[in-house]
């Protein structure tokens, strides 16, 4: 991609860490996106339920796509004001502080194979204390039990963690490690408030939680500000010394590159699952409809907060279609085939691959077709796996509107990002299903917009939050079309399957 500014202008570097790839985007000093580089790693499943990534193999693409990304806007390291970093969140890396390597591969937010751990420690009664202080649930997806599992696990690990020698992180906290050349063991207070450990009231690592998971307290790193000085790449890493100045788990960054930043506001990102994020400003919402409350970015030292839910199959069920039946060549056909389909059938997918996420946290259910007829054609179940995204963000709206109770407004928007938003099919469907307009914004790399406008705002490079939200900008705008028995009947049928789908044998 060329560009007009020269070369002596300040720009940021966004490391995009995910859960499948990593990219790495350079933007200049107006937020416009100008190289990225990208590259994919192995996705592990030793058995299933369980996902690992190899931590040596991130480091080796976040080099790989940060030296190319560098290089294709023909920048050097001089031209860099600060790097941001935005990471898949949950995910858990144990290293060894004077060798820096890792004593086992990370296990993915996916993973659940501490499910019975968790189920052990809700029987115990630990669930409202959990809730309290971290704000999230007992559930295999957050950090805290995949750390015991690794301490568990790995021989001498439990001995080394209480003699101080190991360090706990989520990824970008390994990556800043790693990026500091172990200068720095610091992470924000988003990705800290994602491991079941953190008192999202206080700011600060719970005793009390610390305790009830089995965790030393000398593994546990730092906790910053979203924008704060993340220490300073060695000169030799990337030609020239450059400051890390912005972090942000994924989906926090997804809610910043989309300037949701008025208590009310919501974003939706539609990649492998599905993450809506309801901005509730300084107040921390306790759900009583099995959300979490998260931290959505800490700036100076001030905490604001959100109710999430989070889907764990989304474009993933798209990927089943199109890599486990074999019934699309491409992901971009389904709408195609979608909008083919016969109106009258009645076919829904409730994409329960891994269990339910939220509002149902569910991790003994499993996926479902229902309504099928010998009519039934791959047309249909493309409309179906589209369509079950839309169900469920509504699933999850439903939630957040009886939490917020009269705070809703009735006026909301849902601003939408992530790979299945380009569907033009499926963000229609989206907007007629939550009966509420939906912005797809112009620029699409939100989540990377997020975390280098954090880096550039503390870098002095980006504007104060007023000017940087004002900039913002939809590519369109979706209408609910449909007519309201049409839309209660649709997801009467929903809800039904959803209970099929839950019901034990």
């Amino acid at each position: 991609m060329g560009h007009d500014l020269t070369a002596t202008a300040p720009h940021i570097l966004v490391i995009d860490q995910g859960t499948t790839s990593t990219r790495s985007i350079v933007f200049d000093a107006t937020t416009t996106p100008v190289a990225i580089a990208q590259q994919e790693f192995a996705q592990l499943y030793p058995r299933p339920g369980w996902v690992e990534h190899d931590p040596e193999q991130i480091w080796a693409t976040v080099l790989d796509t940060v030296r190319r990304a560098i290089s294709a806007a023909r920048l050097t390291a001089a031209d860099i004001a600060a790097i941001g970093i935005a990471n898949q969140r949950e995910t858990a890396v144990v290293w060894d502080r004077r060798t820096g390597k890792p004593i086992h591969h990370a296990i993915v937010w996916q993973d659940r194979r501490t499910a019975d751990r968790c189920e052990r420690l809700e029987h115990a009664g630990h669930a409202a204390l959990v809730a309290a202080r971290s704000g999230l649930l007992l559930d295999p997806y957050f950090s805290a039990t995949k750390i015991a599992w690794l301490l568990d696990n790995v021989a001498g690990a439990r001995a080394a963690a209480e003699a101080g020698s190991l360090a706990f992180g989520t990824v970008d906290s390994f990556l800043l490690w790693r990026l500091t050349g172990g200068a720095v063991h610091a992470t924000d207070a988003t990705n800290a408030a994602r491991t079941l450990l953190f008192d999202i009231h206080r700011g600060e690592w719970d005793d009390d939680l610390l305790a009830l998971f089995g965790i030393p307290r000398p593994m546990l790193p730092q906790v910053l500000d979203s924008a704060a000085s993340f220490g300073t790449t060695p000169a030799d890493l990337f030609g020239g010394a450059i400051a890390i100045r912005g972090v942000a788990g994924d989906q926090h960054a997804a809610l910043i590159g989309q300037a949701c930043f008025r208590p009310g506001m919501v974003k939706s990102t539609y990649g492998t699952g599905c993450f809506a994020l309801l901005n509730t400003g300084t107040k921390a919402i306790p759900s009583t409809h099995r959300l979490v409350t998260t931290i959505a970015y800490q700036l100076n030292g001030v905490r604001s907060y959100a109710l999430e839910g989070s889907i764990f199959v989304a474009g993933a069920a798209v990927q089943w279609l199109r890599d486990g039946l074999g019934l699309i060549a491409t992901a971009a056909e389904t709408g195609t085939l979608a909008a083919e389909a016969d109106p009258a059938q009645a076919v829904y997918m409730v994409p329960a691959f891994v269990g339910l996420g939220a509002p149902h946290w569910d991790s003994d259910a499993r996926a479902l077709l229902t309504g099928m007829t010998r009519g039934t054609t791959r047309r249909e179940l493309a409309r179906a796996v589209l369509e079950c995204v839309a169900y469920q963000t509504r699933d999850l709206l439903e939630a957040m509107r009886a939490d917020l109770g009269s705070e809703w407004s009735a006026d909301t928007v849902i601003r939408v990002d992530g790979g299945m938003s380009v569907s033009d099919w499926t963000m229609q469907f989206l907007a007629d299903i939550l009966a509420a307009p939906v912005d797809r914004p112009a620029l699409s790399e939100t989540t990377a917009l997020g975390a280098g406008y954090l880096a550039g705002m503390a870098a002095g490079v980006y504007p104060d939050i007023e000017t940087f939200a004002a900039s913002w900008t939809a590519e369109r705008r979706f209408q609910p079309a449909m007519a309201e028995p049409e839309r209660a009947e649709k997801y009467r049928g929903w809800r039904d399957a959803v209970a099929r789908t839950l019901l034990r044998p």
